[in-house]
């Protein structure tokens, strides 16, 4: 079923706040945020823009959302390659390509989601308070520390890895660097997991 054509079904069934973010989030598919307006969001779906406002009462508060949901997605994309790696330390590398695949894959979503987020320090909030996608990072993190690690260095290399794929992500999406799978993931397994387990730490 087409994508508009099943937002109106959801519209009509009660689902209207639904389908509005659906239907933003397919419309960030092919173009930024900055060119997405509720209006247009409105006369996809079908209704008018008073309908809306009662969800959303201005274009921040769609975008929240949408950010939102994106990094819901963000988080059950990793979470579904960890899984199928194995988990482990396999499992850790293959979240962190997730996370940059995801990036190439939804540009104009990522770029959202990150310029929409909470200004903390989520390597230090609790896990109840931060995404998904940043809870899956520490407590995978925890699974392949070294229990003698300081807190200080646990802090360190969560930093380390998160920066380490947030950053080849914004390469790709800023057209630095190709989207070479195959070196990325040279990049994330040398760089990022062993490091960011501690297995040269000090070294």
């Amino acid at each position: 079923m087409p994508a508009t054509r099943r937002n109106r079904d959801s519209y009509h069934h009660g689902d209207l706040r639904g389908a509005l973010i659906d239907t933003g989030l397919r419309l960030l598919e092919s173009r930024t945020a900055d060119n997405l307006g509720l209006r247009e969001v409105a006369r996809e779906i079908g209704v008018s823009a008073t309908a809306i406002y009662r969800h959303f009462p201005d274009k921040g508060a769609l975008m929240s959302a949408l950010a939102r949901e994106g990094l819901e997605r963000l988080a059950s994309a990793q979470r579904a390659a960890t899984h199928a790696a194995g988990g482990g330390e396999a499992g850790f590398l293959a979240s962190g390509m997730a996370y940059v695949r995801f990036a190439a894959e939804n540009p104009a979503l990522f770029r959202l989601v990150f310029s929409s987020a909470q200004t903390c320090d989520v390597l230090d909030a609790s896990l109840d308070s931060v995404s998904a996608a940043m809870r899956g990072l520490r407590q995978d993190l925890e699974g392949l520390l070294p229990e003698s690690l300081s807190a200080a260095d646990r802090k360190a290399a969560a930093l380390h890895a998160w920066s380490l794929a947030h950053g080849l992500a914004q390469l790709v999406l800023d057209r630095q660097i190709a989207a070479d799978w195959r070196l990325i993931e040279r990049v994330l397994a040398r760089s990022g997991t062993s490091r960011a387990t501690g297995a040269d730490q000090r070294a």
